[in-house]
């Protein structure tokens, strides 16, 4: 059975959350293996299609390092999933952001039609919880290092997240 892009990004965020360093997944239909470098948390995902004999073969590398992957494919490239931002303005430099600690999903209430956790203006204290972030089906509270009052909310309900993606901006008391 193949599996979706989704399932793999939710592989790759459940085994950068443990200490695994490297894994591999066959099947008759493909091959996966993930290997995380000790230095950076990096990923790197080879597939491979078996009964191709390599023609059409392809290799995906996500926050590669600057050396090649090593993969058995006919074909590789290379694509950067890292947010890119600009730098801050220095109004933006005195808020403190809550990022995302996985991929997933943002959710701002803790059910459908219910209140979200916080709006814009709200004040929050260390430890409350922001967001939902839904990743394989569990979901998992985000909660603020910080107390202060919350100045902007970067998403909407229901958006997908990166790792590291900013949620919340809040300006610390």
């Amino acid at each position: 059975m193949p599996l979706d892009f989704n399932e793999i990004r939710q592989l790759l965020t459940t085994i950068a959350q443990t200490d695994i360093a490297e894994v591999t997944l066959k099947s008759d239909d493909f091959e996966i293996t993930v290997r995380k470098a000790v230095s950076a948390p990096q990923q790197i995902l080879s597939i491979g299609q078996a009964g191709l004999g390599g023609v059409g073969s392809a290799g995906l590398a996500l926050n590669a390092p600057p050396t090649p992957p090593i993969a058995e494919a006919a074909a590789s490239r290379s694509v950067d999933v890292s947010p890119s931002s600009p730098p801050p303005s220095a109004i933006e430099s005195k808020y403190v952001e809550v990022s995302s600690p996985m991929v997933g999903t943002f959710y701002r209430a803790p059910a459908p039609g219910e209140a979200p956790f916080i709006e814009v203006g709200g004040r929050v204290r260390k430890g409350d919880v922001v967001c939902i972030i839904e990743a394989m089906k569990l979901m998992n509270e985000i909660e603020t290092e910080i107390s202060g009052q919350v100045v902007e909310i970067l998403l909407e309900n229901g958006e997908p997240v990166e790792y590291g993606q900013p949620l919340v901006r809040i300006h610390p008391d």
